[in-house]
């Protein structure tokens, strides 16, 4: 089932999947910077910034942080590899919609525009993707010290696994209040740690 988009290019979007119908559309940054001569090369292997299925595994990392607008998680992903990059609408609009259907995203109308939210199957998804996530955080986070500054990879994907940690045991169903005391006392214990460091 498609969805239709409400800016512009939402004849683009229904009519042509950039990298065939089931693709990750993960051939974006090679497809945006011309393929060839000039394109941009972040030390993988094909010169782009994502390896396959990772675009996809970012994007919905992105909406298990929070509910988001197509264009906002544009926005992210650029301001995350300190503006080296920046997925065109038409890669990001056919990835949201792709996981829609895939059922690891649902789809509002939130003031004429569609904010997407992950799903459970999603967040088994993500859980079950967990290394090559993590591989694609930090390879997004090296980018942006390379070119923008910022803290040390390391630091970045730890900080992202604890939160994601977090949503998917959330998104499991309720806490009982051993498991609220030992999560919090886990929580006190890292920044007890991190404040002695």
């Amino acid at each position: 089932m498609r969805h239709r988009h409400s800016d512009h290019t939402d004849h683009e979007h229904r009519h042509r999947w950039p990298f065939g119908r089931g693709s990750s559309m993960d051939g974006a940054f090679r497809h945006e910077h011309g393929g060839g001569r000039g394109r941009h090369r972040h030390g993988r292997r094909s010169g782009r910034l994502f390896d396959h299925g990772e675009l996809r595994l970012v994007v919905l990392a992105l909406i298990a942080e929070r509910p988001r607008h197509g264009y906002e998680i544009i926005k992210e992903i650029e301001d995350r590899v300190a503006g080296t990059y920046s997925p065109s609408p038409g890669v990001i609009y056919p990835t949201l919609t792709m996981l829609e259907e895939l059922g690891h995203a649902t789809v509002a109308e939130a003031d004429g525009k569609k904010l997407y939210s992950i799903t459970a199957g999603g967040s088994e998804y993500l859980a079950a993707n967990k290394a090559a996530l993590d591989n694609a955080l930090q390879h997004m986070q090296s980018v942006n010290t390379a070119h923008g500054g910022g803290p040390a990879p390391e630091i970045t994907r730890a900080r992202e696994n604890l939160k994601l940690a977090l949503r998917l045991r959330e998104g499991r169903g309720p806490l009982t209040e051993q498991q609220i005391r030992d999560i919090a006392a886990a929580l006190d214990a890292a920044a007890v740690a991190i404040e002695r460091s």
